[in-house]
């Protein structure tokens, strides 16, 4: 298994998964409700921005490995799944919503280790339809988490709403994307199921 920054940065944010969830389940006495919605959502910030630097600097440094395209997705879905509960329990977002996305994930995680084990995998590569999905899923948690007054007229709770009704449409649309570019190699390929 390589070790490297890029590396460390995506197992820091598996690390901030158990911690942003417990910040949420501290008594009163320890940490009021507005101070923890502001810290489980700037550690799940914190989480995010990983996501993109990780992959920045292993592009940058050249230190790309097929066991950091593994962990990758893994922290990613990982944070996003824990989050999502974590959301539903809170009574913040709806059941359905988070059912979709982690069902996505679920669904798009498995596509690809067929089409790896077929040689097939570039077939359903990361694209930008899946890159904004993930941006939208990001900024929905994060306003959900904090969940509080942004500036007058608008709060988290509302533009966090808002912004997992885009995320569920993006999740459906690359899901669909994915599955035709899938269908593609399919159609080309004897199938054995």
């Amino acid at each position: 298994m390589p070790f490297n920054l890029p590396i460390l940065l995506t197992w820091l944010r598996v690390a901030l998964i158990p911690i942003c969830v417990a910040v949420f389940f501290l008594p009163d006495s320890i940490l009021l409700l507005h101070s923890r919605n502001a810290v489980g959502a700037g550690i799940f910030a914190l989480a995010a921005a990983t996501d993109w630097l990780d992959g920045f600097l292993a592009r940058k440094l050249g230190q790309t490995s097929a066991f950091g395209a593994f962990l990758d997705p893994v922290a990613d879905k990982l944070i996003v799944a824990a989050a999502l509960i974590l959301l539903v329990q809170m009574g913040r977002t709806e059941g359905w919503m988070a059912m979709i996305i982690i069902g996505r994930e679920i669904t798009i995680s498995a596509l690809r280790e067929w089409m790896a084990g077929m040689g097939s995998r570039s077939s359903v590569a990361v694209a930008y339809v899946g890159k904004l999905k993930t941006a939208a899923q990001m900024l929905a948690i994060t306003l959900l988490l904090y969940d509080g007054p942004l500036f007058p007229g608008l709060d988290a709770h509302r533009l966090g709403n808002f912004s997992m009704y885009v995320a569920v449409i993006l999740t459906l649309w690359s899901m669909v994307y994915y599955l035709q570019m899938a269908a593609k190699e399919f159609a080309g390929k004897k199938i054995d199921v």
